[in-house]
């Protein structure tokens, strides 16, 4: 096996404005709200974590300072929680070492191209990671974890996948599938970015986690505008197939769509399920409402 360069770094889009859940979101950024008891973007960057990234790295925008905040020292509250003898490990995930948390703004809102486009000198020269916040990953081990895995094994560009109904494919970007490298990851020979149906190239759509070397910011450079007057990120990768490896990992494990009001209460009521301590009580509420 040739040697790759490690995956260090990863990219949060973060900027977006939240309209789908307004009025929460007119204060609090959507990636704050909570599932059960952390917020979105804790999911993302434990994730992250698990998965060997040492650099986080926030694309903002107007307003979304709490983001920031939120992975800061909070003096106030921890020393009161100190003085009273507070367990204070729940707050261990927010912590973050100096230097390994930046951000950058994205002044315009020009998609999500546009968006790693603007963090392109804190990338550097190396492959890195993309995380879709809204799309809440829960496996063992977590996405990021088995897309760094087959990254391992075949190199070059990857993004995670997953298979829904054909109806559906116009909502997404979809891929065209190649030859099958194993059960989990396959080749991709193509790229759309939310496709009509009856010209989609598969059901597989692509689901919110991308490893991607670093070309991707040369092509963004130029990249002109595509669906919904936005620089979509899936015309840059289209254009890279053919010039370096792209696969697609099929995801185990299971995805929630936060971007949307029922995606959000679905993964709450999932994942307060299975949360010991209160997974029984919650099953028993959900029963007594579902026979009302």
């Amino acid at each position: 096996m040739s040697q790759r360069k490690p995956i260090k770094k990863a990219v949060f889009p973060v900027a977006g404005l939240g309209t789908r859940f307004l009025p929460a979101t007119k204060a609090v950024p959507k990636e704050l709200l909570p599932i059960v008891d952390r917020p979105l973007i804790q999911y993302a960057v434990d994730e992250a974590r698990e998965a060997g990234i040492e650099q986080i790295i926030f694309v903002t925008g107007r307003g979304k300072t709490a983001i920031e905040d939120y992975f800061d020292l909070a003096f106030e509250l921890e020393t009161t929680m100190d003085q009273r003898g507070k367990d204070m490990d729940v707050l261990d995930p927010t912590r973050a070492t100096p230097g390994d948390i930046m951000s950058v703004r994205q002044q315009v809102p020009l998609g999500l191209g546009h968006a790693i486009w603007c963090a392109r000198s804190i990338v550097g020269d190396e492959p890195f990671a993309i995380f879709l916040p809204d799309e809440l990953m829960i496996g063992a081990p977590g996405c990021m974890k088995q897309m760094v895995d087959a990254y391992e094994e075949v190199g070059g560009n990857l993004i995670s996948v997953l298979e829904i109904p054909e109806e559906e494919v116009s909502s997404y970007g979809v891929i065209a599938p190649g030859k099958e490298v194993s059960d989990t990851l396959t080749e991709v020979t193509g790229l759309v970015e939310k496709p009509p149906v009856a010209q989609a190239p598969s059901n597989k759509i692509i689901s919110g986690r991308y490893i991607l070397q670093p070309e991707v910011m040369r092509v963004l450079e130029d990249q002109e505008k595509g669906a919904g007057g936005e620089i979509q990120l899936t015309d840059a990768m289209a254009k890279m197939i053919g010039t370096q490896p792209f696969h697609a990992v099929t995801f185990a494990g299971n995805r929630y769509d936060c971007g949307n009001k029922t995606g959000f209460v679905e993964a709450t009521l999932a994942l307060a399920l299975e949360r010991e301590g209160m997974g029984a009580e919650v099953r028993a509420i959900a029963e007594r409402l579902l026979a009302q």
